[in-house]
């Protein structure tokens, strides 16, 4: 097999995690006295991170502590409501625990807060992942390069047997600016088309062209 490692981005990716977003930003907006967004409009926001997701949903002129004040609200709201509607989707808690087995390491790599993305991991995938890693104190968010390539220099990888799953333009700017491989996903936060014209090579509709492109 040409992968020995393969970096999964979380939300869209491996996660359906709209709906419990959604009803954070409704809280926070509402908690804060500001108009509501559409789960449109939320799920195109997703993947900079928690401080670009309310940034994008509260009105231009709201000053930065009010942001943070929404900021704040999501979060606390989040904490406790991360899973009341989140799923894996169909097949990839399976999918991953089956490349693993066939000696490819596992990871993951995200812009939700660390703790989240431990908790979440925790809870719907134990045993798949060999390293689950968010947003942390002093570690830039994709698509800086650094947060996948301190993941690469863990195991001692080249960058050719390295890939990257993800579902929008932020993994895809991710893969480039590591400089590996990327595999997209259609059924996450961004349409297919979208993907295309942000410079989207493989692209995967469903977990059997996932596993035959990490697999290959």
């Amino acid at each position: 097999m040409k992968y020995k490692l393969a970096i999964f981005d979380m939300d869209g990716t491996i996660l359906s995690t709209l709906d419990d977003l959604a009803s954070g930003v409704d809280f926070a907006l509402n908690e804060n006295g500001l108009p509501p967004r559409s789960k449109q409009e939320t799920r195109a926001a997703l993947g900079r991170g928690v401080r670009f997701l309310i940034e994008q949903s509260v009105p231009k002129e709201l000053s930065e502590a009010g942001i943070s004040k929404v900021e704040e609200d999501f979060l606390k709201y989040y904490k406790v409501h991360s899973m009341d509607n989140t799923r894996p989707y169909d097949g990839i808690v399976e999918l991953i625990k089956e490349i693993r087995a066939s000696g490819i390491k596992t990871a993951v790599v995200s812009n939700k807060i660390d703790s989240a993305v431990k908790e979440l991991c925790d809870n719907f995938f134990e045993g798949a992942f060999d390293v689950a890693r968010g947003e942390r104190p002093g570690i830039p968010r994709k698509p800086n390069p650094k947060p996948i390539n301190a993941i690469i220099d863990k195991f001692g990888f080249s960058k050719d047997e390295v890939v990257y799953i993800g579902d929008s333009e932020v993994d895809l700017l991710t893969a480039n600016n590591a400089e590996i491989d990327h595999i997209i996903v259609t059924w996450g936060f961004r349409d297919r088309e979208f993907l295309e014209q942000n410079g989207a090579k493989t692209l995967v509709e469903n977990m059997e062209e996932l596993k035959s492109n990490i697999c290959k």
